[in-house]
């Protein structure tokens, strides 16, 4: 049976729940919830698994606090025999707006320490969604804009866009990483209105 890894990056602990750092959490969440699977604590972080047309997938939200978060991926790609194309990666990206999205098949880790530890252990070839947060903060804010948590219209705005992770990871699972690319990233690229 394939088998694949979907992280979400986060912090764990409550005081980071609803987070913009914890975007990646939140759309596993989602996906782990709309699957009917819950997550357990294991080693370097809680994991639920599911299944998808005979394809197996783990999904991993890291309890390794952001900068660290390659140990775990290292170690659930190595414990569970997972290559490297069947790895994807979300996170949040302060570089695209609040409620965009964009899937890339690899590439540097754009300032993201949690990328950044993950690049260092296993390099820069794998999958990973950029998840929008926006980036209304002033000078020397960044910390606190990342780590505060999301007001609930900025929820609402987000909320389109979590949906949508949902079908990119069933996409890069059932049709791989370049088709979901040409569908998804068109769709990602405008924030939808605000109603």
């Amino acid at each position: 049976m394939d088998k694949y890894l979907i992280v979400g990056l986060g912090n764990p602990g409550q005081e980071y729940a609803g987070t913009r750092h914890n975007t990646g959490y939140m759309v596993l969440d989602a996906f782990a919830e709309a699957s009917n699977t819950a997550f357990q604590d294991k080693r370097y972080g809680f994991v639920a698994e599911t299944s998808l047309k005979g394809r197996k997938l783990f999904l991993l939200k890291p309890t390794t606090f952001m900068n660290l978060s390659g140990n775990a991926v290292r170690y659930w790609m190595q414990k569970e025999s997972i290559e490297q194309s069947r790895l994807l990666v979300i996170v949040d990206d302060l570089s695209l707006p609040l409620g965009t999205f964009r899937l890339k098949a690899n590439g540097s880790n754009g300032g993201h320490n949690g990328l950044g530890h993950i690049q260092q252990l296993i390099g820069q070839n794998y999958a990973r969604l950029r998840m929008g947060i926006g980036n209304e903060f002033s000078r020397g804010q960044q910390v606190d804009w990342v780590l505060g948590k999301y007001s609930d219209d900025e929820q609402k705005t987000l909320k389109p866009a979590i949906d949508t992770a949902a079908e990119v990871i069933k996409s890069f699972v059932l049709a791989g990483i370049d088709i979901t690319m040409n569908q998804f990233n068109k769709k990602g690229k405008t924030p939808p209105a605000i109603q």
